[in-house]
């Protein structure tokens, strides 16, 4: 089975105060290390949705959002339509840029997971990253409105695989430079 991995990192940051993609924290910018955990964990190919921020991102294949102001959900359906055009991809596991916390084995669990629909919990807590099969694609791509990505799927799908991660990672996202 061949899972893809989705880097959603269009967004301006605004309570961060700029865009994230190409923040550095430990010597590293956090696009790139999304880009790496999703990698290191066996997803291939990897994406990343940039937009209000676009620049080069080695070890993927950047699309540029142009719709990124209006939210999150236009930023997951950029990146599902993209995948849509590859015929060897079997699911996506999407993460967010903005996960310092978010490690291989966190994603591992979700690659390795054979639902159509899994979604990451922190001690219980819904979580990113998402993976989903790509039977729901179209299900994904209809629901994605505004800031809600997958959630309107999610809530719509009767077969959610919970999948804990909160003993290999941290689920919170850096919403303030001081995080």
């Amino acid at each position: 089975m061949t899972v893809a991995g989705l880097v959603l990192a269009a967004g301006a940051g605004t309570r961060y105060g700029q865009p994230k993609a190409p923040v550095v924290i430990n010597g590293e910018r956090l696009v790139d290390r999304a880009v790496r955990i999703l990698t290191e964990a066996g997803c291939d190919p990897v994406l990343v949705v940039l937009g209000a921020w676009v620049g080069e991102v080695a070890g993927a294949d950047a699309i540029v959002n142009d719709d990124w102001p209006e939210g999150m959900g236009s930023s997951l359906r950029t990146g599902l339509a993209a995948l849509e055009s590859t015929t060897d991809v079997d699911a996506v596991v999407i993460t967010l840029v903005d996960l310092p916390g978010l490690t291989t084995e966190a994603v591992s669990r979700l690659v390795e997971c054979p639902s159509d629909l899994a979604v990451s919990t922190y001690a219980g807590e819904q979580g990113h990253p998402v993976r989903i099969g790509r039977r729901l694609w179209p299900q994904a791509i209809a629901s994605a409105r505004g800031d809600q990505g997958a959630r309107g799927l999610i809530r719509a799908h009767e077969d959610v695989t919970w999948v804990e991660v909160g003993d290999v990672a941290l689920g919170y996202d850096l919403d303030v430079p001081e995080a």
